[in-house]
Order: C-alpha cells, then structure tokens, then sequence
C-alpha cells in the first residue's frame, strides 16, 4: 500500500528545510506519494485564514505528516495553528530524541494539555492561562512513555514539579502507577534539577517523560548536546495521526539567506519512514547525514560554509551512491 504524506512547509525557514526532506524522501522512497497542504502565517496575511477546515481534513486523510516551522506574530486574532492541529488530529504524544556521543535520550511530552490547554484570557490587570493536567492525558503519556522505555530495555525518568504544584502530585502519581504495571524501572525528578543534569550526565538518562511545557523547555535545553535545535527532530503521534517536525522555529531572522540547517527536517523524515515500519530507509538517511558532515559538508551554524541547498544536494547524493542504497 503506497504511503500518502501531507507535506507541509510553512513559514520562513521551513520553506527552505522541508524541501530537501521533501527530496530525500523522493530519493529514498520513490513510491510514496506526497501531496502539500498551505497553513501557517503566510497563508493568514494572504486570505484571512491560516488553517481552515479543508485543510484539517486535507492533513487526516495523509498517513504522516511532514510540517515545518510555523511563524505565530503577536497578535491576538491569531491562533496558534500547530496547537490546534495538535488537538485536532488528537497528536498526544511530542517525541523527541537527543542522540549523541555516549547518550541516547528520548524525551516524551505531554502534547494537547498543561499550559499549552488553549484555555486562557485578558483581564483589566492580568492575563490568565489553566494549566489543564487530565487523568486521562497523564495516563495515556505515561502509558506511552513506559512502553517506549520497556522496548529500549531502558529507564524511565518522570520530571515533574510537584513539590509545588498539585496538578504535577497528579500526573507524577500516575506515571510512577504506569511505569511501575509496566515493569519498568523509575525515578522522579523535578525539572528544574532535571534539565541541569541532563546537561551536565547525559549518559545517565534513557526515557524521560513530562508534561507539556516542561517537556518543550527541557527537550530545546537538551539541543545544547548536539550543537543546536537546527540538529534535532520530532514526532508528534497519536492513535490515529502521526505529524514529524523539526524543533526547532520559522526564524525568519535567516529566512530567504540559504544558510538553515536541513538536518533537523530531513531526520523528521526519517522519524517518519520509521514510523511508517521503514526502519531500513530511516537508518539508511542518518547514515547519509552522518556521512555528509564527515566530510566536511556543514552548514553556517556548524562551522560550514554550505548553504541549505548545497547541503541538499550533498545529501541526495550521498543517498544516490551504491553503498548506500537499499538492500
């Protein structure tokens, strides 16, 4: 059954990066049929509209989505597009690996709750914001998160701040009960702590699941260990739908100038062709990156001089190449 992607480029830099994932996908799996889907600022300066209704549906009839950076301005009619399509699609779970020399981490966030709820507004004097922690959220993250590091054979770390809020008591509780059914090995740690740590001993950690907003902190902290977010990838996956991303923003500060870094896109797309059971083709993209850069192929934030196109194209050749193609 041929793989139908929704590939999405967004605003400024992802129009660069997603289009060499774009052709790294097309190199490695000529089969898949990919199809784009317009959301974002660009889209909403020009109709009115960021995201409509059609365009949900356009994203639910894929099997994965390839999305990249969405700019959200300051403004107050304008609504977050990634949160909503998040909740629309149900994409529970933000996934999130950091791999390096000596460490291999997997951070999992809650990705539909917490301070991210959409629940909030403008007072005379204060703005609000519900951090909304769910039984039902808490349960199905932990859930996830145990089953990830039960299959790594791994260690599961709950980070937390419940020495200070309840609604944290809540969700650490239902970790540990999750985590515990599960026969996985636990330890709690409050964020704070954690994200120094995880700095300073990456080699001691394996899973680590938390909520929301923490996860998002800790997981962008944690592109410290590789050189940058423009390295690292994401997944966000639900029971149904399944969306991949770079972590890192729009940066419109470099948007247009061909100095974006694609490997944070391009090992999005190997997130997905994982997903999707295509393990060979996933590892077969790193191997091409890896090699890449072994050769002195960097883009500007790496200490190179290639542009993101010219690092696309070193790429699709080293895919092209006979050692590298697919068994």
């Amino acid at each position: 059954m041929t793989l139908k992607v929704a590939v999405v480029e967004g605003d400024g830099i992802g129009r660069e990066v997603i289009p060499v994932a774009r052709r790294v996908l097309e190199t490695i799996r000529p089969d898949i049929e990919l199809f784009p889907v317009e959301v974002g600022y660009g889209k909403w300066a020009r109709t009115g509209c960021a995201c409509d209704a059609d365009d949900i549906a356009a994203l639910k009839s894929a099997d994965s989505i390839l999305f990249g950076a969405i700019t959200t301005p300051p403004d107050p009619g304008y609504n977050s597009i990634l949160l909503r399509i998040r909740k629309e699609l149900d994409l529970y779970a933000n996934v999130r690996p950091v791999q390096g020399e000596g460490f291999d981490i997997l951070i999992i966030r809650e990705n539909t709750e917490g301070l991210y709820s959409g629940i909030e507004w403008h007072e005379e004097d204060r703005a609000c914001t519900v951090r909304v922690i769910t039984v039902k959220g808490s349960r199905r993250i932990a859930r996830f998160a145990a089953e990830r590091a039960l299959a790594r054979g791994g260690h599961l770390t709950i980070g937390n701040k419940a020495n200070v809020l309840k609604s944290d008591v809540l969700f650490r509780e239902i970790c540990i009960e999750e985590a515990t059914g599960a026969g996985v090995r636990w330890d709690t740690a409050f964020i704070d702590a954690l994200t120094l740590d995880v700095l300073m001993h990456p080699a001691e950690y394996d899973v680590i699941v938390t909520t929301n907003m923490f996860g998002d902190i800790l997981s962008d902290a944690a592109g410290y260990l590789v050189g940058g977010l423009g390295l690292l990838p994401s997944a966000n996956i639900g029971d149904r739908h399944a969306l991949f991303e770079p972590v890192h923003g729009s940066a419109p500060d470099i948007a247009g100038t061909d100095r974006a870094n694609p490997i944070a896109a391009v090992r999005s797309a190997a997130m997905l062709l994982d997903h999707a059971g295509d393990h060979d083709g996933a590892v077969c993209i790193e191997t091409a990156i890896r090699e890449v850069v072994a050769r002195g192929v960097k883009t500007p934030d790496m200490g190179g001089r290639a542009g993101t196109r010219a690092f696309g194209d070193a790429l699709v050749t080293a895919l092209q190449t006979p050692h590298q193609q697919r068994p």
